[in-house]
């Protein structure tokens, strides 16, 4: 029994001693703290949504005919130039025909000259014959050649006007054959410049789609490019606020891995999500990344205004034990519970609409402080106003 009783009374002077601990730590103890001043100031307003890497400029090199493919000089992430080769295909057959195209034009070019001598020898025998006809016309009347003489001579002139006919319907022939061949030519060496892909622009591989000693057949991709200067991200921003965002508005991009770059609101879309309620809008990248991929995810924070009001900075929130928002004033020493009605808030300062007055001193940070505790203020720091938005 008197062994329970010591238990006992150890107990109750332990309890005794935790809550004098308490007590002096909340009401002697001063807890050093940074004080901030309730002042007039303003935050950025933003409008901020999920996103996706693309390009304005995508470009899909595709075969044009079925070939082989022989060699891809690139990889992903390479730079190109516009008219570098990048990749070829098999061109024997199609040499082998421009070649055969070419051959087919130089005999076909023998040929309009014979069609033409052709057509000089048949306008010299009309001539001839029309001379010979006129001549024993004549002597006909004269009485010098006989009528079946004259006919025969008449039959001839005709025969030669259709000797030239001929002739000329021969030349006019080849040369239409010759003009089918030209066409033929450019089709030819069209079909072999076929075989070399060529970048049509400056940019980066992002994918390489087929490798050497695949057949490929027309629209079989080989290669994706973009235009970095062509990046934006597409945001998916909420009916309800797209009304604030207009183009030429700062933003901020956070990429997924972490790199934050500056951009700028390029187009806001005209067509709705039936389903989510959403609109894209494209933010441009100020100075594109130097390592990204297309369909990377991104947060986007643009920029749409300032509201204004008095501030202080947001880890000066905190709630009471009902879980009102509010702040820990510093009144002669002690911390008071606040409660506050907020505004806008950044990333730095939240604009206070009702709680407080400008000159009033809280606790920042508020966290780890608890209402009535004594705290020694440390050396002021004013709350800093937001700069104005780059335009």
């Amino acid at each position: 029994m008197n062994r329970r009783r010591a238990i006992f009374a150890i107990g109750l002077a332990s309890l005794a001693v935790a809550a004098a601990a308490l007590a002096y730590g909340r009401f002697f103890l001063e807890s050093p703290v940074r004080v901030d001043l309730v002042q007039s100031g303003r935050v950025p307003q933003q409008v901020s949504g999920p996103g996706t890497v693309q390009a304005r400029v995508p470009v899909t090199l595709s075969a044009r005919l079925t070939a082989t493919l022989t060699s891809v000089a690139v990889d992903v992430g390479d730079k190109v130039r516009a008219g570098q080769v990048l990749a070829t295909l098999d061109d024997r057959d199609l040499v082998a025909r421009r070649a055969a195209v070419g051959g087919q034009q130089a005999s076909l070019a023998q040929q309009v000259v014979a069609a033409q001598a052709s057509v000089e020898r048949a306008r010299a025998d009309l001539d001839l014959a029309r001379l010979k006809a006129k001549r024993e016309a004549d002597l006909l009347r004269q009485g010098f050649v006989s009528q079946s003489a004259f006919d025969a001579t008449n039959a001839a002139l005709k025969s030669a006007q259709a000797g030239l006919d001929s002739a000329l319907a021969t030349l006019a022939a080849r040369r239409a054959d010759e003009k089918t061949l030209v066409q033929e030519a450019h089709l030819a060496e069209a079909q072999a410049s076929y075989s070399r892909l060529a970048a049509p622009m400056d940019a980066v591989v992002t994918q390489r789609l087929a490798e050497p000693g695949t057949t490929v057949s027309p629209g079989t991709p080989i290669l994706r490019l973009v235009d970095p200067a062509t990046l934006w991200v597409a945001v998916r921003v909420d009916e309800s606020v797209v009304g604030r965002v207009a183009t030429g508005q700062g933003a901020r991009i956070r990429l997924r891995t972490g790199e934050t770059v500056e951009g700028r609101v390029a187009r806001i879309a005209a067509q709705s999500d039936a389903a989510t309620r959403e609109l894209d809008v494209f933010v441009a990248f100020t100075t594109p990344p130097a390592r990204f991929a297309i369909d990377q995810e991104a947060q986007v924070r643009i920029d749409v205004g300032f509201d204004e009001g008095l501030v202080v900075p947001v880890d000066a929130l905190t709630r009471d034990a009902e879980g009102r928002p509010g702040v820990l004033r510093v009144v002669e020493g002690r911390t008071r519970f606040a409660p506050v009605t907020t505004g806008t808030a950044g990333e730095s300062t939240v604009v206070i609409r009702q709680g407080l007055s400008a000159g009033d001193a809280v606790a920042s940070p508020a966290q780890g402080l608890k209402s009535g505790q004594r705290v020694s203020p440390l050396p002021s720091s004013p709350t800093k106003a937001a700069p104005p938005p780059s335009r």
